[in-house]
């Protein structure tokens, strides 16, 4: 096999490396600087140049090497090229080619672009080990525009009557992409010390961001009024966002497709919006590689690789310590 599943994460023998490994090794290739993905404790790592910044912002003084979209690099026996996967900037899939036979790691991705990535690329491959976070059928995303505009009247409709507006959001990749889609019109944009440490690290790249305010505790809320302020979920809740008073509290998300999720949470609204594939971008995604044999991981494992078995595919589930997209704040 060109990959195989070791205790410490996906690896390839050939070039005595691993893919995103949820354990400390040597040499790891990492698809994107979410905690469930880039972790500490390797000794060498390898990824994209535009994810470089981020990862080195949260794992500190790491050796860490580059490469650029479709840069091949011969490692051992191993001929490995990191491609776009449109889940959050520098996202990647991982393509390994070892004696004619190609396998492709996915990564977190989703295959409708956005205003920040680089845009999901299908990577033709034998073998696919692919994320299923989502997969069900009950999980399909609206439009951007669509989830745009809902946002932007639920912040109008709650400034024009006094009220905050608190969202939670993932403070890397989502909350970027939620202030893409703003209308810095309507109010002031305040942000979480989580979530604009990471709006000047790609601003920094180049990223167009509206303005924001950072929330210091110097900060006087009754000096801007009406604002939405973006956190991280975990902050929702806690004394940091008590100082902004009358609230309507928002959560953009997949999981908000399903039923009681919003109320279990204690949300004012919710908003169906992922980083991740949805069941058409998933089945899309893995038609478009070519593979006959597809791994699924983290998700709907067991219930997705049935379908695919159904659907002619020779799929089995794996595990893998991945989390794909929770409530907390690193979530994907």
């Amino acid at each position: 096999m060109v990959l195989e599943f070791k205790p410490q994460g996906i690896y390839c023998p050939a070039g005595d490396f691993f893919i995103d490994p949820w354990h400390p090794v040597d040499r790891a290739l990492i698809t994107h600087g979410h905690a469930d993905h880039a972790r500490e404790g390797h000794n060498r790592y390898l990824a994209t140049d535009i994810a470089a910044p981020v990862m080195r912002h949260r794992l500190g003084d790491i050796t860490l090497d580059t490469v650029a979209y479709g840069e091949v690099r011969e490692i051992g026996g191993a001929r490995v090229s990191l491609h776009p996967a449109g889940h959050i900037p520098g996202s990647a899939q991982v393509r390994v080619e070892v004696g004619g036979e190609v396998w492709v790691v996915s990564g977190d991705y989703k295959t409708t672009p956005d205003r920040l990535c680089t845009p999901f690329e299908p990577v033709r491959c034998h073998s696919f080990i692919t994320e299923c976070t989502f997969g069900l059928p009950v999980f399909t995303w609206p439009s951007e525009a669509d989830t745009a505009a809902e946002i932007n009247a639920w912040w109008t409709a709650n400034a024009a009557a006094g009220t905050y507006s608190l969202l939670g959001a993932y403070s890397l990749g989502r909350a970027q992409r939620l202030l893409s889609l703003l209308d810095p019109a309507v109010a002031p944009i305040l942000t979480h010390g989580a979530v604009e440490a990471t709006n000047a690290i790609l601003r920094g790249q180049g990223i167009a961001l509206p303005d924001t305010i950072h929330v210091t505790p110097e900060l006087d809320p009754r000096a801007h009024p009406g604002a939405l302020i973006l956190a991280p979920p975990g902050a929702l809740a806690g004394n940091w966002a008590r100082r902004f008073r009358p609230a309507s509290t928002g959560f953009a998300s997949g999981w908000m497709r399903l039923r009681g999720v919003r109320r279990r949470r204690a949300l004012d609204r919710g908003f169906v919006m992922s980083d991740h594939a949805d069941w058409s971008g998933l089945n899309e995604a893995i038609k478009d590689t070519g593979a006959e044999n597809i791994y699924p991981t983290h998700g709907y494992t067991d219930i997705f690789a049935r379908w695919l078995n159904e659907e002619g595919y020779n799929a089995k589930p794996v595990p893998t310590e991945f989390t794909g997209e929770t409530f907390e704040e690193d979530g994907a």
